[in-house]
């Protein structure tokens, strides 16, 4: 995957027009005059802390992962550490989330508070002259002309937006740092041997879904909020100094970068992510912009460095998931003379899996039950109770045909007359002696919708969203619509769900398509 790419340098993003922030255990304040607050510092240290315990047990996460690989025999020893040390992480990111918040409040409000003090009107601009370099900020917005023509509301929205691209950040590589994350636990799900620990990766899987999924939508709203005061205050300053072409040029970044946006949509891991590289892209382009246009050369050497790393970054990963494992109990048939059923150890009903297949060896249908001892030792056995009142027992279960049929050999060689081989496939059940080939005269299913005069564009659209391939939506007498054909049960029952979820009170049903039921319509 791509996001493997960024590990060993996850992650050097923007946080300002002019600043790189990589991750460092050195802790200092990030905003000079903070450095007093002992709250502050305390905070800094507590995330510099989490940050190395998360490295840590990343460290033996891909020694147990490389052990699994290697040591077969110890297997599921690796795979419990494994899962037991991406829950440690997962807690530690956690509490790293909430020491970041934390930290990111106190600088909003040291800005705010120490902005408050400000009650200089703002001064009308004027065309820039150039000033000495070593009166120059390698900041943008810390430079003269900010804090002496922006009205004092614009110029404390600009500097909150300023610190809010730590925010950003910090949410942008939580992100990622999750969504690696995410792709181990789809390789370790994939990989795992029980059910049991299938189901806990699949949990752990959807938790940080969820979480990146908030932490999206937290970007969304930081960024949307950066980008607008940002961007107002340039475009202030230009149309003051009346930069005309500077602003129609800004306007075409702007078009242009949506334009990104829209063609990306949907396809990456993250439309959030997408947004905002995308117009942080545009954005310090137009701040090069405005940095050269009032003269201030250091601020605007700065923000090509900056634009020139911010090129490198790749964006657009893909969508981590997992495919859904059905665990399914196989066991050959032996022998045994002990006898395993007892009066307090009945024989078992048998498990029918609603995804899969498994096949089973059919020893006989009776009516009534019949006692243990009449199958000589048979084990492992099931059974199951029909419509009619009649007992099926079942030996075994088996993963492919073959499997089944040497069973059924291996039965009658014990005397059982008519063992016949049984299947499962999603749950339904077909008795190959009596039906060798599932639905051989099945021409493919259709959909029915019953009971209405007009198909509403709701549940046209679910149909057209959940099936890819296009398909004819037609009205058969008065209150009937037909959809289809389909040609797996899977398909129809797919799109039957999402219409049901449309609307539940519909009449909504599934039709085999035979020769004999076409010609009989």
């Amino acid at each position: 995957m791509k996001i493997q790419a960024f590990a060993t340098t996850l992650l050097m993003l923007v946080i300002s027009a002019t600043t790189v922030v990589a991750q460092e255990q050195k802790v200092e304040p990030r905003i000079a005059g903070l450095e007093h607050n002992a709250e502050y510092m305390s905070l800094l240290r507590e995330d510099s802390a989490l940050q190395m315990r998360e490295d840590s047990i990343a460290s033996v996460i891909v020694r147990a992962r490389q052990m699994l690989r290697d040591d077969v025999a110890n297997r599921t020893k690796y795979a419990e550490q494994i899962m037991q040390g991406e829950n440690a992480i997962f807690e530690v990111r956690n509490a790293k989330g909430r020491v970041i918040d934390r930290i990111n409040t106190i600088e909003q409000e040291w800005v705010l508070q120490h902005m408050n003090a400000m009650e200089k009107a703002p001064a009308a601009p004027t065309p820039s002259t150039t000033m000495p370099d070593s009166l120059q900020q390698r900041d943008l917005i810390r430079n003269t002309p900010f804090g002496n023509y922006l009205a004092r509301p614009d110029y404390v929205a600009l500097q909150v937006a300023q610190h809010r691209e730590m925010r950003a950040v910090d949410c942008v590589n939580r992100y990622l740092s999750n969504y690696m994350t995410l792709g181990e636990l789809a390789q370790s799900y994939a990989a795992a041997p029980t059910e049991e620990e299938a189901v806990a990766l699949q949990e752990r899987f959807e938790a940080l879904e969820g979480v990146n999924e908030r932490l999206a939508d937290s970007l969304s709203e930081t960024w949307n909020y950066i980008y607008d005061n940002k961007s107002y205050a340039y475009d202030y300053l230009m149309e003051a100094l009346g930069k005309e072409k500077q602003l129609d040029r800004q306007t075409e970044r702007y078009n242009a970068a949506m334009r990104q946006v829209a063609a990306l949509e949907g396809t990456t891991v993250s439309d959030e992510l997408v947004d905002y590289f995308v117009r942080k892209r545009a954005l310090v382009e137009y701040e090069t912009a405005v940095a050269e246009e009032l003269s201030l050369s250091v601020a605007a050497d700065s923000l090509r460095g900056v634009a020139a790393q911010l090129a490198d970054i790749d964006f657009e990963f893909p969508h981590v998931s997992i495919e859904q494992r059905y665990f399914l109990q196989y066991d050959s048939i032996e022998f045994v003379s002990k006898p395993r059923y007892t009066a307090s150890n009945p024989i078992p009903e048998c498990t029918v899996y609603e995804h899969g297949t498994i096949y089973r060896v059919l020893i006989g249908t009776f009516s009534p039950r019949r006692p243990v001892y009449i199958f000589h030792g048979t084990v492992p056995l099931s059974y199951l109770e029909t419509d009619e009142g009649k007992w099926r027992y079942f030996a075994g279960g088996f993963a492919t045909e073959e499997e089944a049929v040497a069973a059924q050999a291996l039965l009658k060689k014990r005397g059982f007359s008519k063992p016949q081989v049984v299947v499962w496939v999603d749950g339904v059940y077909r008795n190959l002696a009596e039906e060798p080939q599932p639905s051989a005269t099945s021409e493919g299913y259709r959909l029915e919708i019953h009971g209405l005069d007009t198909l509403s564009q709701e549940v046209r659209e679910a149909i057209t969203e959940t099936y890819e391939s296009s398909l004819e939506i037609s009205k058969v007498g008065g209150t009937l619509f037909v959809v289809g054909t389909f040609p797996t049960r899977e398909d129809v029952d797919r799109v039957a769900e999402a219409v049901r979820a449309v609307d539940s009170a519909l009449d909504v049903r599934v039709k085999e398509l035979t020769p004999a039921a076409e010609s009989a319509e």
